[in-house]
């Protein structure tokens, strides 16, 4: 099934190009079914990048998806076109009375400041809070993975030395979670932060399961049932050329390791994610259709006693 976005947004048109399935209003509306509604607040500076890559992720599960774009209400964005925002892109507090199967919430460049100092910090703890009895299931990704845990247990996050840049190896350390069915033992998956959330700050009687991490680059999913959490710390979503655009602006310092061929920015990379990236949406998209009540009225209420009751 394809996934429902503006007609004009510009990931359409990539999209397309690359064979997945996008669907119209119209054509929507006609099928006889309940589209899953999932929601993605966007923090990434490069918003449009950002929405082709998840779009493309999303879109390529057998379900109908309903994608609606959000950003912080009072927060603007310096990186992407005014008139784009006002056409795609809804404040949260305009839909903070919604319901949605799921959520995604992307990184941000603020990672090297304090939490709180980050200027919409205390929205973004609403935004959490909301999740609680407006989304069935959440997924957060690098810095807001590192919020989240600071938000709902005061994990703290630890500055790196240097920057963890490039193509890291991770450990498959529970293959029978359901986010990571068909999974390899281990997978190489993009890494572009500064800082880190460490194994030893997380709370041990709080149901926290970490379900893959690297010796290199530490945490790399870890699964929160209390608050129906998937929080990914790298950037599975990336594409093929995301690192090279990042080491181009960054004045082309250290070398993305182990990501250009022979380490040579000349030639050009190879993507060996993006199976695994396909993966983890798949099952995360499946894992909240087996669970999401019908009635979105019940989302939030239901998961209180159980998807079923």
């Amino acid at each position: 099934m394809p996934i429902k976005i503006p007609d004009t947004l510009p990931a359409r048109s990539t999209l397309e190009n690359e064979g997945v399935m996008v669907m119209s209003e119209a054509d929507a509306i006609r099928q006889d079914i309940r589209p899953m509604r999932i929601g993605l607040l966007n923090l990434m500076p490069n918003k449009v990048s950002t929405e082709t890559q998840l779009a493309r992720l999303l879109g390529a599960t057998p379900l109908q998806i309903e994608l609606t774009l959000v950003r912080m209400t009072d927060h603007v964005a310096r990186n992407t076109p005014a008139d784009h925002m006002d056409a795609f892109y809804r404040p949260w507090a305009e839909l903070a009375e919604e319901r949605f199967d799921g959520f995604v919430m992307t990184g941000a460049p603020v990672e090297r400041l304090p939490f709180e100092a980050v200027g919409y910090w205390r929205e973004l703890q609403q935004i959490f809070e909301w999740t609680q009895s407006n989304v069935h299931r959440t997924l957060t990704i690098c810095w807001s993975a590192q919020a989240a845990l600071h938000h709902f247990y005061g994990v703290p996050k630890h500055e790196l030395e240097e920057k963890a840049f490039g193509i890291f190896r991770q450990r498959n350390l529970e293959p029978s979670s359901p986010f990571l069915r068909g999974f390899s033992d281990d997978f190489a998956i993009p890494v572009s932060r500064w800082t880190e959330v460490r194994r030893e700050d997380l709370p041990q009687d709080e149901g926290l399961r970490v379900l893959a991490d690297s010796f290199a680059t530490g945490l790399c999913l870890v699964e929160d049932p209390a608050h129906r959490a998937l929080h990914m710390f790298n950037h599975v979503e990336y594409d093929t050329r995301t690192l090279a655009d990042e080491f181009e602006r960054d004045g082309k310092g250290a070398l993305p390791i182990d990501y250009f061929p022979g380490d040579d920015p000349e030639r050009p990379p190879e993507n060996r994610w993006r199976s695994h990236a396909h993966l983890l949406f798949g099952n995360w998209v499946n894992e909240i259709y087996q669970t999401t009540p019908f009635d979105t009225a019940r989302i939030g209420t239901a998961d209180r006693f159980g998807p079923h009751d």
